[in-house]
């Protein structure tokens, strides 16, 4: 065999292994961070992406109760069954609610604390403490608490009996079940996204505010006209980021309601893992984790489009 100048392999190899010899000082620094990163890679390629093409594989055959069993290709027949299970399309609708609800209040509500603790007060460390302190409690024991606050002789039925008011079934009624559940997601992500946008906020520069009061922007106006347009891309952030997270609730429901009263609170993710290792229906589950993909892909794609939209406006207004 010869090589592209003609030169037999064995008077090339040693050639090529004395120039890479020669220049290995250059090579090896090159080389060293791809070194540290291929432990990682290998743990993300066994945990992470090898399970997401296996599940992908398996949304597309029968895969159920016999997991010894090998799975057998059936095409598109877990889509057409998701197509006409009115449980998905109850629970899409009650992830979309909890979307629509939950993400605006996580976007504005962590952004007007921030503002808040970032104010020079004395002993305000201590209320950045303290709003922070649900994020570094589990869920599990978080659910608990409120799942006894919310209990029919629980403290807020009890306050509302002091306040001769009638008691609110918060986690039997189909009505209100899904916004309690709301209620602790809230309350827990407040103190994460607001230390977001607390570093944002000391990011600004304090001249921008006093060259804002001298032009008559005080008060709460300065910050609508400074504070929020610098803030754009942390708002757009935490607006995904909740947004993601809203959409893969879990923990709450679980321990909380369990989907219900009749799937009320139920969402996608809770009947994912209920198809999966409730019922051991494991392909249609990988097939709803495929949709639950997708869902989640779109939601950043227009978190992409909006903040290009919005840096291509912001390019124009000062062009002119």
């Amino acid at each position: 065999m010869m090589t592209k100048i003609g030169c037999p392999d064995s008077i090339a190899e040693p050639f090529m292994l004395k120039r890479i010899a020669e220049n290995w000082p250059q090579i090896r620094p090159r080389l060293t961070p791809y070194f540290f990163l291929f432990p990682a890679l290998v743990m993300l390629g066994l945990t992470v992406f090898y399970p997401a093409l296996r599940a992908f594989y398996l949304s597309f055959t029968q895969y159920e109760y016999d997991l010894t069993a090998p799975p057998v290709w059936i095409g598109l027949q877990n889509f057409q069954r998701l197509w006409r299970d009115p449980i998905f399309w109850q629970t899409f609708r009650n992830t979309l609610l909890y979307l629509a609800c939950v993400v605006p209040i996580l976007v504005t509500v962590p952004l007007m604390l921030a503002i808040l603790v970032n104010q020079k007060l004395r002993g305000i460390h201590w209320f950045r403490v303290a709003y922070y302190v649900p994020v570094v409690i589990s869920m599990v024991v978080a659910g608990i608490a409120w799942k006894w606050l919310y209990a029919d002789t629980g403290l807020l039925n009890q306050l509302l009996q002091a306040l001769r008011l009638p008691s609110v079934p918060w986690l039997t009624s189909p009505n209100w079940a899904i916004f309690s559940v709301m209620a602790v997601t809230i309350w827990k992500g407040l103190g994460y996204y607001m230390v977001i946008y607390l570093a944002g906020l000391q990011a600004i520069p304090a001249d921008l505010y006093e060259a804002a009061a001298i032009d008559g922007s005080d008060g709460w106006r300065k910050h609508w006209d400074i504070t929020v347009p610098l803030m754009r891309p942390y708002l757009f952030l935490v607006a995904v980021i909740s947004a993601i997270s809203a959409t893969k609730v879990f923990e709450e429901v679980y321990v909380m309601t369990r989907g219900g009263p009749n799937h009320a609170s139920e969402t996608i993710v809770y009947y994912l893992y209920n198809k999966a290792f409730g019922e051991l229906e494991i392909s249609y589950a990988c097939t709803i984790g495929l949709i639950m993909f997708l869902i989640i892909l779109g939601l950043s794609l227009v978190r992409l489009a909006v903040e290009k939209l919005a840096n291509a406006a912001d390019t124009v207004s000062r062009s002119a």
